[in-house]
């Protein structure tokens, strides 16, 4: 007898609702919408970018020899709302695209066709050394995707290692809500691990392969001087810089903090607690880390689980000297705007934010001054400053954008599976230091790993086909149980059975 059609519907629509888990990379940058009345003219958007002196910079280099730092400072240009981005060469002869930095993702793509939003794109066919792979990729992000084929070529820096090197390039086709106006980037460079990489991680990342052509140590850092900008200057000079194969002491002060790189997929980190002001939020430490937390330069603000999110506005709210503060401004709809020379930053707290050490029964903190966090985005005829709120919450974990990062001087010390945080020379605002380390803590008021109980979306997939290998078993003894009648009325045929699911994942 064969399974009733509500039995076959059942299995088809659990397996359909499971093949369909899917995560996105934690991209987002700024698109410059906001709710704002209909007089106020958007033509004065200006935005700078900060730069390290170069007075006094020590010479530094990789003991192998093929790293000069010297020649990596100030290789980056752009700004947190735009992104920051390294300008590279691609194919033979080389194509210079500019290439935006991200931590939070792994892919090393470039647009391969025209888009109303970008200036020129990568011509595979003017490369002789380009060679297609034959495969489809597709990456979604927090914001916006792109769809495109893998191929291989040729990949130099100018401000970077010496040598050119052989890189997996996604070859992007189409896009939606990725390329954004106003940006000069071309491309991504996704630095996170072969976890990330798409469509798996046979796909070796930009960073994975220069370590390997170049041997170069297995270690990066970044610093985003974008911090304390005013919408009323005109310069726009670099901003910040890459430093592969190590980091440049020129570039920041003190001594470098570390925490442990609690996962090797994204640059994941264990927050044990936030303050803001003096005011701890007390919240269980879990709450800090649900899904994950991670540090990612491709996001422009610090985004936080929706809990956590509300427990720093509140906080913000109680301690600020502004009363009635609408509600627009915390959910990132509406601009503040003061009287120019009023800045708001004395009205706000510091936010604070403290992570493991790498001695993981203490911790150190790292701060960020209200220039870092309220934003100036624009003027209106000379005589407002209008500012966004720097913080926004998160579905998807706690993220250290560049909201956070424009302060410090990070390492991304892969060798050791460890992120340093130093304060970053160029976190400077009118003589002001924007950020602050302290440390070390006690860590004995908090769980011994804040970062369990939330499952990890590389355990999501293995849940997930583990219920699709369950519904492949379901169907099979369905099919089976529709086929028998026919075989025993025809017992000297052939019977083959060859059933498959298709593994469908949103990248």
């Amino acid at each position: 007898m064969a399974p009733p059609v509500s039995l076959w519907a059942f299995a088809l629509n659990l397996c359909i609702g499971v093949a369909h888990c899917y995560f996105s990379i934690p991209l987002k940058l700024y698109t410059g919408k906001f709710n704002l009345s209909a007089d106020v003219d958007l033509t004065p958007l200006r935005r700078v970018a900060l730069t390290a002196d170069a007075s006094g910079l020590s010479l530094a280099s990789d003991p192998t020899g093929t790293v000069n730092f010297l020649d990596m400072v100030n290789n980056l240009q752009g700004d947190s709302g735009r992104g920051y981005y390294i300008e590279m060469s691609i194919g033979t002869p080389g194509q210079k695209l500019n290439i935006l930095v991200d931590t939070g993702s792994s892919n090393f793509a470039v647009a391969a066709a025209p888009h109303p939003f970008i200036t020129h794109y990568f011509n595979t066919a003017l490369s002789s050394t380009y060679q297609s792979v034959g495969r489809s990729v597709a990456v979604r992000y927090t914001q916006g995707n792109w769809e495109g084929e893998l191929g291989l070529d040729l990949v130099s820096i100018p401000k970077g290692p010496n040598g050119t090197i052989i890189i997996n390039i996604a070859a992007i086709l189409s896009s939606e809500g990725f390329f954004l106006p106003g940006v000069n980037w071309q491309g991504i460079l996704g630095l996170a691990y072969p976890m990330l990489a798409r469509p798996d991680s046979s796909v070796d990342p930009f960073f994975n392969s220069l370590v390997q052509q170049l041997r170069i140590p297995d270690i990066f850092s970044l610093q985003m001087c974008g911090a304390g900008l005013s919408a009323s200057s005109t310069a726009d000079p670099a901003g910040g810089s890459l430093i592969m194969g190590g980091a440049e002491p020129a570039l920041y002060q003190g001594s470098v903090w570390y925490t442990p790189i609690i996962e090797e997929w994204y640059y994941q980190v264990e927050v044990l607690k936030l303050e803001v002001g003096d005011q701890n939020l007390n919240l269980d430490c879990r709450e800090y880390n649900m899904d994950k937390a991670i540090v990612d330069s491709g996001t422009t603000l610090l985004r936080l689980p929706v809990n956590v999110f509300n427990a720093v506005v509140e906080a913000i709210t109680r301690s600020s000297l502004i009363q009635e503060f609408s509600s627009g401004f915390w959910d990132g709809t509406k601009l503040a705007c003061w009287l120019k020379g009023e800045t708001p930053w004395r009205f706000f707290p510091k936010l604070s934010i403290y992570l493991r050490a790498t001695n993981t029964s203490q911790s150190f903190r790292i701060t960020i001054l209200p220039q870092l966090y309220i934003q100036p985005i624009m003027d209106v005829d000379g005589t407002l400053d209008c500012f966004r709120f720097g913080v926004s919450s998160s579905a998807n974990g706690l993220v250290i954008g560049a909201t956070v990062m424009e302060g410090f001087y990070v390492v991304f010390d892969r060798a050791q599976r460890r992120l340093g945080f130093a304060l970053s020379s160029c976190a400077v605002s009118d003589g002001v230091a924007l950020s602050e380390i302290a440390g070390p803590f006690s860590a004995a008021d908090v769980a011994s790993d804040c970062s369990r109980g939330a499952l990890k979306e590389p355990l999501m997939w293995v849940i997930s086909y583990a219920l699709m290998a369950v519904c492949a078993l379901v169907l099979v003894i369905l099919l089976l149980l529709l086929i028998l009648p026919c075989r025993r009325r025809d017992h000297s045929g052939e019977i083959t059975d060859e059933s498959s699911l298709v593994r469908h994942r949103i990248k």
